[in-house]
This record gives structure tokens, sequence and C-alpha cells, in this order.
């Protein structure tokens, strides 16, 4: 036994584990340093990425990653917010049970099945009513916030059921109702938890790489409409991965590793942050 109490085998697999992921990110950070040191940093930031002539920009891939993610968790959040709330007091009590179980059977859908169904269902749809491929920035954005949404509304529903069996008999004696009571009382004071949910969305879609493979077009370019096709960084690295093995080509993987490491990163100190923040003014 430990001095906490914790047995010394989980203290011992605790510290593996630890070991294992500071070994990997510790890699990713030497891997991209170089690769950002080694004189082609300029390179590796441009605007081109034409390997015929000697081009590896990803910042049209850099910028791919933030648009898709941002614009997937603005539709994402909004949809899991009203999920919450009509989960929480806007709806009947067997709907809202109806729903929850939805929910949390989406959880349990591999990421796969969303961009297969989505390449002979979505895409055809979108190809059909509004032109182009179907392929581009706004299938792989309506995919992607459906893929972000069973996480953001389990916490947005945790903390608005914590406040409500705070509230309860406050609420009760006041005579709200429960839709008066979340509106004024449980989305006020779940704010932080409204942060948390959406910067988890956020580190949830910069991360995911099967949809935007999937479902963005994979071009190289910067998309100005939703119906322009991309390439994420998560994407990227799965694509050059599956094809190159040496090269500049390859080394544009460090650079683009290290973007989403950072990118995930503040994602989760963030979310950690507001959390410990939440406990100290609990």
């Amino acid at each position: 036994m430990t001095e906490n109490g914790a047995p010394l085998w989980l203290s011992a697999a605790a510290a593996c584990v630890g070991a294992l992921m500071a070994s990997v990110f510790g890699f990713i950070i030497v891997c991209a340093l170089q690769a950002a040191l080694g004189g082609d940093a300029a390179a590796l930031m441009g605007d081109a990425w034409r390997p015929d002539a000697g081009q590896y920009g990803i910042a049209p891939m850099v910028w791919a990653t933030l648009v898709l993610s941002l614009s997937a968790l603005a539709l994402s959040w909004c949809l899991s917010l009203g999920c919450a709330c009509f989960m929480r007091g806007l709806a009947p009590r067997g709907a809202a049970r109806a729903l929850g179980a939805v929910i949390r059977f989406m959880t349990a859908v591999p990421t796969v099945v969303y961009g297969f169904v989505s390449v002979f269902l979505l895409v055809p749809l979108v190809r059909r009513s509004l032109g182009g491929s179907g392929l581009c920035w706004l299938s792989a954005g309506l995919v992607l916030s459906l893929q972000i949404l069973p996480a953001m509304t389990l916490v947005i529903d945790g903390a608005l059921r914590a406040m409500e069996e705070r509230t309860a008999l406050t609420t009760a004696a006041l005579g709200l109702s429960p839709a008066q009571s979340l509106a004024w009382i449980g989305l006020p004071a779940s704010r932080r938890a409204l942060l948390s949910a959406a910067t988890l969305g956020f580190g949830r879609a910069v991360g995911d790489t099967l949809i935007p493979t999937m479902l963005a077009g994979n071009a190289v370019q910067y998309a100005r409409t939703p119906l322009q096709a991309m390439r994420t960084l998560s994407a990227h690295i799965g694509l050059i991965t599956s094809t190159d093995v040496t090269g500049q080509a390859y080394h544009s993987l460090f650079a683009a590793g290290g973007l989403l490491l950072f990118f995930s990163a503040a994602a989760s100190l963030t979310v950690r942050r507001l959390k410990t923040q939440k406990e100290k003014s609990a």
C-alpha cells in the first residue's frame, strides 16, 4: 500500500501509463520542433501544398481544422443545449427518457459508422440539392456536429441535473415550473458547465480523423464556402501515413501532429481549469 492508501500495483500501473503517455507526447514535440527548426519552418507553414514542386505548406490544413471544428461546435453546442433542456424540464417525462436513451446510444456508435452512412445518404443529398461533389465542408461539419453532440449533451445534462437536485426545495417553495426553474436558475448557474461542454466538443472535433477524411473532400485549399472541399490536419496525418514513409511530406506529419497536440492540450487544460474553479466555488 502507498501513503495515500492505493494498492502498490495500481500506483505502478498508473505510473507506467503516465510514462507511456509522456513518451508519446515527448516524441511528437521533439519531432515537431526538429521539423520546424530544421530550416523548413517557413516552407511547412506556407500556403501551397504541391509535392511535385517541392512545396509542403500546411497552413490551409490549419485553417480547415479550425473552421471545420468551430462550425461543427457552433451547431452541436446549440443542439446539445436544446437536448439537455428538453430532458430537464421542457418535455414530458416519457419523451425525455426516450431522448436520453438515444443520446446514450449515440455514444456507443463508432465514428466510422457515421461516416459510412453519410457517404451514401448525406453526400448524394448535398450533391443533388446544392451542387458540387457533396464531399465538402458542409457534409463534414454536419456529421461532425452529430458525432460530438452526445458527449456535450451529457455534460450539460449532468450539470443541470445536479443544480436541479440542489434547488428542488427552493423552486418548489417559490412555485416555479420546471421550465421557469431551468431558465432562471439552472442555466445561469451552469455557465461553467456550458463552457466546459463547448471546450470538450472542440477538443473532440479537432482530433477526429475519420469524418474529415471520408466527407471533407481532402483538397488542400482555403475553403471559403461550405460547399468547397478541404483537408484537416488529422485527415492529412491519416492520408500521408498510409502512403509515404520518407521525404518532406512525411516530415510534415510531425508539424501537423504538434499542432493537433497543442490544440487538444489547450482544450483539455481549459476544461480542467474550469472544473477546478467549479469545485472551488461549490
